[in-house]
């Protein structure tokens, strides 16, 4: 069961935090992402949610779920690769994502819920650092391209911390659970983000150097990032780290 990575969770008062908060985020369909043994996704079927969609990685676990959950439940059980999975086949309404997210994957598994245009709420667990780095705010420590894009694509509230003997086996650092709700307007149009995304990417790349530096290093024209700081009255000066996330969306649509 190790293959994946697995660290199956096992604390009751999590799941019930977890379901509690994914039940308040009302959506027209749900997603469970690696169900894993279907610690959330038995209390979801419990809770009311008997037509949902969970799409694991592992084909153990996928048996295990079909010997296991009630027959009268419809989860429909998808055995795929959650990352190489097209949602636009999967998810046709606003969607509600739920998941245990494994460690190695979270951030760019984030990255795909959050960019897809059904995107509508989400609860996720992260190892905590990595959680802090996508809530950290402009100039504070952890703020970085993580938090940028996180932020921009949604509303973020903590939900609880978990410890490390709330799995089985334990793993070796603490997580936490965070609620993403979709801001509405995205600032950064979807067929802008892959740009946005390298933009922003360039910035940080070099986090020792003024931002106007970092962007020159980046290929970016000089007069073009002069003007466009001049235009949001930024100083020369200015650090990648000192720019929130709505002012790099500002400064994107200006170069």
């Amino acid at each position: 069961m190790q293959k994946y990575g697995q660290h199956f969770l096992i604390s009751e008062n999590v799941i019930r935090q977890i379901v509690d908060a994914a039940l308040l985020l009302k959506a027209a369909q749900l997603v469970e992402i690696g169900p894993g043994k279907g610690a959330l996704t038995q209390r979801l079927i419990e809770r009311g949610e008997q037509n949902f969609t969970a799409v694991e990685i592992d084909p153990k676990m996928v048996q295990y779920l079909r010997q296991t959950l009630p027959p009268q439940a419809k989860v429909q059980l998808k055995e795929a690769d959650f990352l190489k999975t097209d949602l636009a086949s999967l998810v046709t309404r606003p969607a509600l994502f739920v998941s245990n997210l494994p460690y190695i994957d979270a951030a760019d598994i984030l990255d795909k819920v959050l960019s897809f245009p059904l995107f509508h709420a989400a609860v996720f667990m992260f190892q905590k650092e990595q959680a802090q780095r996508i809530r950290a705010r402009a100039q504070e420590e952890g703020y970085g391209p993580l938090s940028v894009f996180s932020q921009l694509r949604a509303r973020i509230s903590p939900i609880c911390k978990v410890g490390r003997g709330c799995f089985n086996p334990p793993p070796k650092v603490e997580s936490m659970v965070l609620a993403f709700e979709k801001k509405s307007p995205w600032l950064v149009p979807l067929g802008d983000w892959q740009r946005f995304k390298k933009m922003v990417q360039a910035a940080f790349l070099h986090r020792r150097k003024t931002l106007a530096n970092a962007w020159s290093l980046g290929g970016y024209e000089p007069q073009k990032i002069q003007h466009a700081l001049q235009a949001l009255s930024l100083a020369p000066s200015v650090r990648p780290e000192q720019v929130p996330p709505e002012t790099y969306a500002r400064l994107f649509a200006l170069l």
